[in-house]
């Protein structure tokens, strides 16, 4: 019996790309290097060598669960977990090791956002096959870390302390979620920490004995169901709990409180591609360092831009540097790249002012 499994989150909304990802088409549905795959349909690719398909779960909201089955309809509906309400990581991490823990008491579990690329495929294969060993054979929680390079401030930062007795394993000393640019730049100078890639393994008792621990209201009420995970009365089950449980990542839930968090340092060309400034580092652009993601465009003069149009739609654009130009059926963003950081401020402004039909 193979007791390794996957579970894949995507049920983000993908916010930084607002107007070009939007709450009922996110980005992780998207294609933003020309493949023709989405980002979620290259995740699941990527899990297929490591995992077998029916060990790949899908975790995501139950707006989108025709769009996963239209991307992947390779994956079994029972396989697909459905959240009634967005309530961050923690509670779908409860679910999905409640739902396996239900066949599988020895379970050890990867889980992994939607929307990464990696770029040395054999290299990543490698690495979270070594984590999964690790965890296999010790009671610590597990993440993957990138050694940082340059203050980023949309990522989260680990900072390392002891190491291990296996290779490129140490203990975290610290977690801090997405700092702001001065505290960045000052992890960066000491050069002790390190990106957390929001890629978790753990042996599914470990993390119990962890929800346990530190969210016991959460955890008591996911292992009510125990009777019915993987049966028809399940779905029923957690959409009577999930509006209950109170909104919070694995990061603070969690990692951050617990004794027992290790790192496992690795290189394998990662971005979590969640900036328009990722998604231009890794793309071709055109003689003049344009990046256009999607539509057609003549361009006289320009440089340096992000264009991101809908399907059909042609942009004759004229003398300009450095901007984000995106749009949707109805909303037109037109920003400095700088000020790529406040794209979310423009969405909860518009939100407040010209209401959720916009986002």
């Amino acid at each position: 019996m193979n007791n390794n499994y996957c579970v894949i989150l995507a049920g983000g909304i993908g916010s930084r790309f607002w107007p070009y990802s939007i709450k009922r088409r996110p980005k992780q549905f998207l294609d933003f290097f020309g493949t023709g795959q989405s980002l979620l349909q290259m995740t699941f690719d990527r899990f297929c060598k490591i995992f077998p398909i029916e060990n790949i779960y899908i975790a995501s909201n139950e707006m989108y669960k025709d769009m996963i089955m239209r991307q992947l309809p390779q994956v079994s509906e029972s396989k697909i977990l459905l959240e009634p309400a967005m309530r961050n990581t923690a509670p779908c991490v409860a679910y999905a090791v409640n739902k396996i823990k239900a066949i599988d008491e020895n379970a050890n579990i990867l889980v992994a956002p939607s929307d990464h690329i990696i770029l040395k495929e054999v290299e990543f294969i490698d690495a979270i096959n070594k984590g999964l060993d690790f965890v296999s054979k010790n009671d610590h929680l597990l993440t993957l870390g990138m050694k940082a390079n340059r203050p980023e401030t949309a990522y989260g930062y680990i900072q390392v302390s002891e190491k291990a007795e296996v290779p490129n394993f140490y203990k975290v000393k610290t977690f801090t979620e997405k700092p702001n640019i001065e505290l960045a730049k000052i992890f960066i100078e000491s050069g002790e920490f390190y990106w957390n890639s929001g890629l978790f393994m753990w042996n599914v008792r470990t993390i119990s004995e962890a929800f346990e621990k530190y969210m016991p209201e959460l955890a008591s009420k996911f292992e009510e169901g125990k009777d019915v995970y993987n049966t028809p009365k399940e779905q029923e089950f957690i959409d009577r709990i999930y509006q209950s449980c109170t909104s919070l990542s694995i990061d603070y839930g969690i990692l951050e409180k617990a004794q027992n968090v290790y790192v496992q340092v690795a290189d394998f060309g990662w971005s979590d591609l969640g900036t328009w400034r990722a998604v231009y580092e890794l793309s071709p652009k055109d003689r003049s360092n344009n990046l256009v993601v999607k539509g057609e465009t003549l361009l006289y003069e320009c440089k340096n831009n992000v264009i991101a149009l809908p399907e059909g739609k042609l942009a004759v654009i004229q003398g300009v540097d450095n901007l984000i130009i995106t749009e949707d059926e109805n909303v037109l963003l037109i920003c400095k790249r700088e000020e790529e950081p406040r794209i979310r401020q423009f969405v909860n402004d518009t939100k407040v002012q010209m209401g959720e039909k916009y986002v």
